[in-house]
């Protein structure tokens, strides 16, 4: 995009109960905007959150008590993410009189009318007028952060010989799980893969069960490689920026889609576990990621394949820039 595409005076909160995941996936469609939002955070205790996203705030935080998260004045532009922000959602479109303009990423559950625009992976069954479907979620890795990071690499990534591999390590999810045999599988295939040259630079997650995340260290620091240690800053973006090809596992669909969005090739390495019910979801976004030609499976082997990169991000933007305007002119400016 060659700039905002709203007006900068546009007033925007990100409102999550703090889980990073949701979290970058409101700031990177603010972000994509031209916006710099207030973050809100909620934290509602039991009972509340027992009847969550169906009932009501957490009294202790409704708008009128001094500190609030949903404190006015209220926003021309509401983004949010996760269970327990939908009922907070939901009150800040009634208590604004419908002025603030909200969107929601993922299905709330609670119906397409939650909110004025929701967005929802294409594997979700939710579809309305009012309701955005994308194969890859929103995110904060844009091309011209991209660009920007290849520009200033870290001397530690730029030193590494080509090719160099991204390697993204999620961890146990409430989709996967990560058994000794299969960290045996990944392992064996990363040595088969620095047995061809490759040089390798490696993050882990706070979900990485810690025998992966050591024998996977100990290989890269055996074979030259990179292995964030969680000292500093995490250059997971450089990673991205300056890798040849991708690996990540299949548990975290934030980062699959974050390394489709560098039209890098990408492979995927699946746990061999997969929680009750999540079979038919991964299958799909999986499906829909080999069919763009974007993912191949890990076999310990690289091989190139060029695809146009996926970034939903500004996708989901745009369509706010073309509602917003509308809406506001249907509801009346903020007071």
């Amino acid at each position: 995009m060659s700039g905002p595409l709203l007006p900068a005076t546009t007033t925007c909160w990100v409102l999550t109960d703090g889980k990073a995941g949701d979290e970058v996936q409101c700031l990177g469609v603010a972000e994509a905007l031209g916006l710099t939002p207030e973050i809100r955070r909620v934290a509602p205790r039991a009972p509340w959150t027992w009847a969550m996203p169906w009932g009501p705030v957490d009294p202790r935080e409704a708008p009128d008590r001094p500190d609030s998260p949903i404190r006015p004045p209220f926003p021309d532009l509401l983004v949010a993410s996760g269970r327990r922000a939908v009922s907070y959602l939901r009150r800040v479109k009634r208590d604004s009189g419908g002025r603030t303009f909200t969107v929601f990423l993922k299905d709330p559950r609670t119906g397409a009318g939650t909110a004025d625009l929701i967005w929802v992976p294409r594997h979700d069954r939710l579809r309305g007028d009012n309701v955005l479907a994308t194969l890859t979620s929103p995110h904060r890795v844009s091309a011209a952060r991209l660009e920007a990071a290849r520009a200033n690499p870290p001397p530690a990534l730029a030193a590494l010989a080509h090719p160099r591999v991204a390697l993204l390590l999620g961890g146990d999810s409430r989709h996967h799980r990560f058994t000794d045999g299969d960290i045996d599988r990944l392992v064996g295939l990363l040595d088969r893969l620095a047995g061809e040259g490759v040089a390798m630079m490696a993050t882990a997650s706070r979900r990485s069960p810690p025998a992966l995340t050591q024998r996977v260290g100990a290989l890269v620091g055996r074979t030259g490689g990179f292995f964030w240690d969680g000292a500093g800053e995490n250059p997971y973006l450089p990673m991205l920026a300056l890798a040849d090809a991708i690996v990540v596992t299949a548990d975290s669909v934030n980062m699959v889609g974050e390394a489709c969005a560098t039209g890098r090739p990408v492979f995927i390495f699946e746990p061999s576990e997969r929680q009750p019910g999540s079979a038919m979801k991964a299958k799909a976004y999986l499906g829909g990621l080999m069919d763009h030609g974007a993912v191949r499976f890990f076999d310990g082997h690289l091989e190139s394949h060029a695809y146009e990169p996926l970034n939903s991000t500004p996708v989901i933007a745009a369509a706010i820039a073309e509602r917003l305007p509308r809406h506001r002119t249907q509801h009346g400016s903020r007071s």
